[in-house]
C-alpha cells in the first residue's frame, strides 16, 4: 500500500491521528505538496476521485480517497479493540451522525472561513472574503452546540472515544489556531473534553 499525503493538512492530520490510535504502520508514504499544486496534475487526478489528499493506493492498484473511507479501510484491516466507529448498532449510528455533524457544521465551515479570508488557494479557486466571514460566523454558531453535547456526554458521540472525537479535536484546533476563536476560554465543556483528548498517546505521536 502507498499513502499519498501532505502531513500538515487538516484532512491528513485527521487520518494520521486515527492511524496512530490503531497502530497502523508498515506502508509507504508519499508527500504531496498541495500548496505547489502536486494534486492538480493529470497523473494525480487520474488516481484520486476528488483530487485531494489523503489518497490510499491499494495493493491491487485501486485507490481510496476521503479521510473517513481510508480510516474505515484500515480499521477493518488492522485488528484492534478500540471500536472507533462504535461498539454497537446504536453507537455506530451515533458516531456516524456526530462525525457528519462535526464535518459539515464544523470542519467544512472552518475550511471555507480560512481559505476565503486568506486567499490561500486564490490561484485555483474563487475566494470570496464575505463568504469567509459568514463561514466563520457559522463556526461560532456551531461551537455552543458542540459544548452543549459535551455537557451531556464524556465524548462527542458516545461515552467512549471515537472517530467523531478525532474530527472534533481537529476542528477545535483549526478554530483556535487558524480562525483565532477563543474556544477554550468560552466553552467549559469543550475545554474539559479537549484536555482529556489531548492527553491521549496518539495525540503526541
Amino acid at each position: 500500500m502507498k499513502l499519498y499525503e501532505q502531513a500538515a493538512t487538516v484532512s491528513c492530520k485527521r487520518l494520521n491521528l486515527f492511524l496512530r490510535e490503531i497502530d497502523a504502520i508498515g506502508f509507504e508514504r508519499v508527500e504531496i505538496n498541495v500548496r505547489e499544486g502536486d494534486n492538480l496534475t493529470d497523473a494525480y487526478k487520474a488516481k484520486s476521485a476528488n483530487g485531494k489528499v489523503p489518497l490510499l493506493e491499494l495493493d491491487d492498484g485501486s485507490f481510496l480517497s476521503e479521510t473517513v473511507a481510508i480510516s474505515r479501510y484500515f480499521d477493518e484491516l488492522q485488528p484492534n479493540d478500540l471500536d472507533l466507529f462504535g461498539d454497537s448498532v446504536a453507537a455506530r449510528a451515533k458516531v456516524e451522525m456526530w462525525n457528519r455533524i462535526v464535518e459539515i457544521d464544523g470542519i467544512q465551515n472552518a475550511f471555507q472561513a480560512f481559505r476565503n479570508t486568506t486567499g490561500l488557494y486564490k490561484d485555483r479557486e474563487n475566494c470570496i472574503e464575505a463568504w469567509g466571514v459568514e463561514a466563520k460566523h457559522r463556526v461560532e454558531l456551531f461551537l455552543p452546540k458542540l459544548d452543549k453535547q459535551l455537557s451531556q456526554s464524556d465524548y462527542v458521540a458516545t461515552e467512549r472515544y471515537t472517530i467523531a472525537d478525532i474530527s472534533a479535536y481537529i476542528f477545535v484546533v483549526v478554530a483556535i489556531n487558524a480562525l483565532k476563536i477563543e474556544v477554550l476560554e468560552s466553552y467549559p465543556h469543550i475545554k474539559r473534553w479537549f484536555e482529556v483528548v489531548s492527553s491521549r498517546p496518539a495525540m503526541k505521536g
